[in-house]
């Protein structure tokens, strides 16, 4: 692997520079060849000082993908809250994978890496971010249904998630045109679906 210039700092580096770092040189390389050390090295530091922050890297990917998630806590525009659901949920979803579209080739590396047979001991964390981020996204889409009607839109957006992300992972159109109009297709979809569940009595 080929290392990066060290930086000559006396401080030891922050986690956000080091989640930087990791980004970069996986940028280069692939997420696969990035190792603590090298990360020790590229700030000049010893390897204690990048343990102090993270314990391994996939703890790096993790700060990774919260960073993103933390973009849904953003402002929302001027009358988000009186779109219909199904576009305030598009519009959500889309902010976070935009946020992971930066370093989209990493990210689908960090996930993949996540999802190998012989890492068995992501699986479970992984099964809780993804309720994390369900919950999360539900709430920045301003959907507070109870009941019932929870739970089933907490199984359809986790099912959503999923299927976007595979098809994310693979999309080189412009502007991530192809997950735009399955995204958008399968919210549609879900909206009807759930119109029908739902639908009063007398309708």
């Amino acid at each position: 692997m080929v290392k990066s210039t060290p930086q000559n700092k006396t401080s030891p580096p922050s986690a956000d520079a080091i989640v930087n770092a990791a980004i970069a040189l996986a940028a280069r390389e692939s997420w696969a060849q990035v190792r603590m050390t090298h990360l020790a090295v590229h700030f000049d530091v010893p390897l204690a000082q990048i343990y102090d922050r993270f314990h391994d890297m996939d703890a790096i990917a993790d700060a990774w993908f919260t960073r993103a998630s933390q973009t849904l806590a953003a402002t929302h525009k001027r009358g988000f809250a009186q779109m219909p659901a199904k576009d305030r949920l598009f519009e959500v979803i889309m902010c976070w994978l935009n946020a992971l579209a930066v370093e989209r080739q990493v990210s689908v590396q960090m996930i993949r890496q996540k999802l190998y047979p012989s890492h068995p001991q992501h699986w479970i964390p992984l099964v809780f971010s993804l309720s994390r981020l369900v919950h999360l996204i539900l709430d920045a889409a301003l959907i507070d249904s109870p009941g019932r009607k929870r739970q089933i839109e907490e199984l359809g957006v986790t099912m959503l998630v999923l299927e976007i992300l595979s098809v994310w992972a693979g999309d080189d159109t412009p502007g991530q045109e192809r997950t735009q109009a399955v995204l958008a297709r399968r919210l549609e979809h879900g909206h009807c679906l759930m119109a029908r569940i739902f639908a009063s009595p007398s309708d």
